[in-house]
């Protein structure tokens, strides 16, 4: 128990050794609170499947992760966006939208994630730094406006770390960059190095000042969610932040119901005396049968072991604690529990259904307001270093998948009412239905009792 309680004490020790090294090496006040620090390490440790209470009689349903992954996939599900009349920068960002699922599963998970636009070679490239490798330093009005961005390799035995400052005050933006080595894997930043020693750093300039800027050169996309935390800080909480303990309830009651499996496995108990002396059981049945000392019992030489399984009792409690799970984190009833025991109206459905809505939607603001942030200050840099023609507006188009609430079988039977009922025009109809334009359903409206079928629209 004791060795225990010291390894978790280590723990808590290497990740305040990183905050306190990098304030000392940059001389700057991290915004982060030891409380804060703890909990974002307990949620990258959940999400990887290393929660601190799955040990051997204690196994994991992998929930964070689940809740992480089904929230991005529901943000992002057919989500198309671009940065019209800009190649230069729509390239770049393209090569963002396709990984854009995987990096608000990573934001969901942590609490948030930055989107930091730099140049490298004349190209323009996005990087995306986790919630874990970042040390806010300073906000203006919920804005972060100061950070440092951390960067590890490891080779052979040895940890090489780079520690990138950002600073925004007035249109200029002051950016250090630092390299140390360690190779001790003690949670200590190590000694200090060029940056020339890592080929991939050395290209890397130690100190550099822009001016003209717009805003920081990185986007902080954070969870819409109040910190509960720390209500004084403006840092991201994870998606799964107040359902820690419940999740932790539901890997304990999931680890119940395994051991329930296990205990009550078929076995049949034989006296040791039915059996000759140094004679095995037979392979493979060692399992089943089980030597025991029970002549005299009820005049028989041998038992049957088979209880009776409680696993109604245990599943619906699994049930419960799961349905809890997905209330606290905003999800629809049937996301995480057995289905078949929730959702038993219509009413109930689209009411479990308008609360997964309003949290996606309230991510998709998030993401689309974060995503905005990143164009501007890719803007700002494509003029720094005059790559290519800056498009003042910069607009950018956002679409979102908007299934979850709509059902469209629903939806085109009541249009289909309306039409026959003459409340919309036909055509209104044909544009939805099969996306035609107004001058196709002119072309293709039923004349003198002559329909044509709508399947063949694309044929002609």
């Amino acid at each position: 128990m004791f060795s225990k309680l010291v390894i978790a004490i280590k723990k808590v020790v290497s990740k305040l050794f990183g905050k306190e090294s990098v304030q000392k090496a940059l001389k700057v006040d991290v915004s982060v609170s030891d409380k804060m620090a703890k909990q974002i390490d307990l949620w990258a440790k959940m999400y990887q499947d290393k929660s601190p209470w799955v040990r051997d009689d204690t196994k994991s349903l992998n929930l964070a992760s689940g809740i992480a992954g089904e929230l991005a996939r529901l943000v992002t599900l057919e989500m198309k966006s671009e940065i019209a009349d800009n190649d230069l920068m729509n390239q770049a960002y393209q090569k963002l939208m396709k990984s854009i699922r995987i990096e608000t599963e990573y934001a969901c998970a942590k609490g948030g994630i930055v989107f930091k636009p730099y140049v490298s070679d004349g190209k323009l490239c996005i990087d995306c730094v986790h919630a874990d490798r970042i040390f806010p330093v300073r906000f203006e009005d919920g804005e972060l406006m100061s950070c440092v961005f951390m960067e590890r390799i490891t080779k052979e035995q040895d940890i090489y770390t780079r520690l990138e400052f950002h600073d925004f005050t007035d249109g200029k933006c002051t950016i250090i960059n630092k390299a140390y080595v360690n190779s001790f894997a003690n949670g200590e930043l190590g000694v200090e190095i060029p940056l020339s020693k890592l080929p991939e750093w050395e290209n890397i300039s130690e100190e550099v000042s822009l001016t003209g800027l717009t805003r920081p050169l990185f986007s902080y996309f954070k969870m819409p969610l109040a910190n509960t935390i720390d209500d004084e800080s403006n840092i991201g909480v994870s998606v799964y932040s107040r359902a820690v303990d419940l999740i932790r309830e539901a890997d304990e009651q999931y680890s119940r119901i395994l051991w329930e499996f296990k205990g009550s496995e078929l076995a049949i108990d034989i006296d040791e005396s039915c059996l000759m002396d140094g004679q095995e059981l037979p392979k493979g049945k060692d399992r089943i049968f089980r030597k025991l000392d029970i002549e005299g019992k009820d005049g028989n030489f041998y038992s049957v072991f088979s209880p009776d399984i409680r696993d109604s009792s245990l599943f619906n409690g699994l049930n419960k604690i799961l349905q809890r799970i997905e209330f606290v984190c905003g999800l629809a009833y049937g996301t995480l529990s057995d289905v078949q025991e929730t959702e038993k109206t219509a009413t109930e459905i689209l009411s479990s259904k308008q609360r997964s809505y309003s949290t996606v939607s309230d991510i998709q603001k998030s993401l689309k307001n974060s995503l905005e942030d990143l164009i501007v200050s890719m803007a700002d840099l494509c003029t720094l270093y005059k790559l290519g023609d800056r498009n003042t507006e910069n607009e950018a188009s956002f679409e979102f998948d908007d299934s979850l609430i709509v059902d469209s079988g629903t939806d085109q039977a009541i249009m289909m009412q309306e039409v026959a009922a003459g409340i919309i025009k036909p055509e209104i109809y044909l544009m939805r239905r099969y996306g035609l334009t107004e001058e196709q359903c002119k072309d293709y409206m039923p004349e003198q009792g002559i329909e044509k079928d709508p399947e063949d629209i694309d044929e002609e």
